[in-house]
């Protein structure tokens, strides 16, 4: 690995989906690469915080037509070689597509893909401050383990999902929709000691709540989103949503600690009501909450709503957005709205590079979207589509800056 005072080509910030696609796409276009990313490990969602399926690789319908591929096949190609099937599963409350995962073997997948690629990682590290121009990132400042180090890049690319170089770049951020609302964060939980003999019963679920007297009634009453983990035997479990006023650090805490005492509520009333879960334990939350939305920094484009419900192909489309949009503004009432068309929209490149800001492109999250069609946009599939288009866009413009 290149000692983080060297000069790269690329710098990502963030290693969830978007930011992996972001250093995949962009070493294969031929970059020199750093990804910087605030955990020891890499994944995003589907490793801070259990939620194990990967959306948007498929359109919705009765059949599983895929809609993402580039540096995601070669992460999924990863997850296979560690004993991963893969295979699209078709969600039973929603009939959307969905590729099922176990994080321990995310995490080390993506190790060994963006190190098979030349991706140098730089984990425990997070991008402190920028050194900008009137039009481009000239450096960044790096806050880890040892301290603090100046990185400069010919190109920069935010997949933080918060916007977090976007922030300390001084670009405009709108803060959750035109009002200002966040939607509601989600809390899923991981649940052991199940009798696999015994068929999850979800009606069985769905009255044990209505016994519930406790301090964390769910919104969710149809029992929530669960499955099966693979490889484990586990449940994985969405049934906890949580209203967001605002991004304070106390905020987050009381959304965090709330969390962790609805799942141990959650793992009880399993125990006591649900056959087959009479050993049930929590067998993990976290590590962090699941956010939906954050800040949204200005970009050249905004996707609309318009572009997702009638799903608008252009000749500038640089990836494809298939998830419906699914809004979570009231939390445990998702709403979904189904993309139109021929079942995807193309995500133009303008909606992945900033406002004003020639060398600084957006990924995954943070991406341009209007925002009920960022409720589409924001899924781990798509973000590995946009990270991928926004990478090879950043190793692009070694060429013409």
């Amino acid at each position: 690995m290149r000692k983080p005072e060297c000069d790269y080509d690329v710098v990502v910030a963030g290693g969830g989906a978007g930011g992996v696609g972001a250093a995949l796409g962009a070493a294969q276009a031929g970059a020199r690469v750093l990804l910087v990313e605030k955990y020891g490990f890499l994944g995003g969602a589907a490793t801070t915080s259990q939620v194990l399926a990967y959306c948007g690789f498929f359109q919705q319908g009765p059949e599983p037509i895929k809609a993402v591929d580039g540096a995601a096949d070669l992460v999924l190609v990863e997850l296979r070689k560690l004993g991963l099937d893969c295979a699209p599963f078709s969600s039973p409350t929603t009939l959307n597509w969905i590729i099922l995962l176990e994080p321990e073997t995310v995490k080390l997948a993506l190790d060994r893909v963006l190190t098979a690629n030349g991706v140098d990682v730089l984990l425990h590290t997070r991008i402190a401050a920028a050194t900008r121009t009137a039009d481009k990132i000239q450096s960044v400042t790096l806050a880890g383990m040892d301290g603090r180090t100046r990185v400069s890049a010919e190109s920069f690319v935010d997949a933080t999902g918060d916007a977090n170089l976007s922030l300390v770049a001084g670009v405009p951020c709108r803060t959750g929709d035109l009002e200002g609302r966040l939607q509601a964060i989600s809390a899923p939980i991981r649940i052991g000691g199940r009798d696999q003999s015994v068929p999850i019963d979800r009606d069985a679920i769905i009255a044990a709540f209505k016994s519930y007297t406790g301090d964390w009634p769910s919104a969710r009453d149809d029992g929530g989103i669960f499955t099966t983990v693979p490889n484990t035997g586990e449940m994985w479990w969405m049934m906890f949503d949580h209203p967001m006023d605002d991004l304070s650090s106390a905020s987050f805490s009381i959304a965090e600690r709330a969390s962790r005492e609805a799942a141990h509520d959650y793992a009880a009333l399993l125990r006591a009501h649900v056959p087959g879960f009479q050993n049930a334990y929590v067998v993990q939350t976290g590590p962090q909450i699941g956010i939906r939305e954050s800040r949204h920094p200005a970009a050249r484009y905004e996707l609309t709503y318009e572009d997702i419900a009638t799903g608008r192909q252009r000749a500038d489309g640089v990836a494809k957005a298939a998830w419906p949009m699914e809004d979570h503004t009231v939390p445990g009432r998702p709403v979904y709205t189904p993309v139109g068309g021929e079942g995807w929209a193309s995500i133009p490149l303008d909606a992945l590079r900033a406002k004003d800001i020639d060398n600084l492109y957006f990924a995954g999250r943070t991406i341009g979207a209007d925002p009920r069609a960022y409720a589409s946009i924001r899924v781990m599939g798509t973000a590995l589509a946009t990270g991928d288009a926004a990478g090879r866009a950043a190793a692009k413009q070694l060429q013409i800056i």
